[in-house]
């Protein structure tokens, strides 16, 4: 498995990966990145200072990604961990905590103290994997992610 930083041949394997995990999880529903027109530009996305995406492919297959972005608004020293999906044939393998694990090396490596997440209940699979990574509850959303239909938030210390 081969873990790199996207490309913009990437964007539409990406975007398809996201929207059909959220379809298959029932939420794809408004105020997430389903209908968030930034899903299907992710390499421009993360030209952004401050930013990386991690792919996952495998013999040119994509399998999904994950990425920390300075969402707007967030509090001093955190980053966002954004867009961390994976298709149906990578899940259960260990692809997402090697790429959480890369996200978090990365965070430090740009200076973050914190990382900060949205989700939603209906993406149970991948709550109890940030929970494990010693993620913690927040009660109300921080920053200007504009997906006002993530009802989880929390937040990880780098430090």
């Amino acid at each position: 498995m081969l873990i790199r930083t996207i490309t913009r041949e990437d964007n539409k394997a990406l975007a398809n990966i996201i929207r059909d995990t959220l379809t298959e999880f029932k939420a794809n529903k408004p105020g997430t990145v389903y209908y968030d027109e930034r899903t299907d530009h992710l390499f421009e996305e993360f030209k952004t200072e401050w930013s990386v995406y991690f792919v996952a492919e495998e013999e040119g297959v994509i399998f999904g990604g994950g990425g920390i972005y300075p969402t707007e608004n967030l509090p001093e020293g955190t980053c966002e961990l954004v867009k961390l999906y994976l298709s149906a044939a990578a899940r259960g393998k260990g692809i997402g905590k090697i790429l959480m694990e890369k996200c978090i090396v990365a965070a430090r490596e740009l200076g973050y103290s914190k990382i900060y997440l949205e989700t939603m209940p209906e993406l149970t699979i991948a709550i109890p994997m940030y929970e494990k990574f010693g993620f913690t509850y927040l009660t109300s959303a921080q920053g200007n992610s504009g997906h006002t239909g993530c009802d989880v938030w929390m937040i990880k210390e780098l430090y």
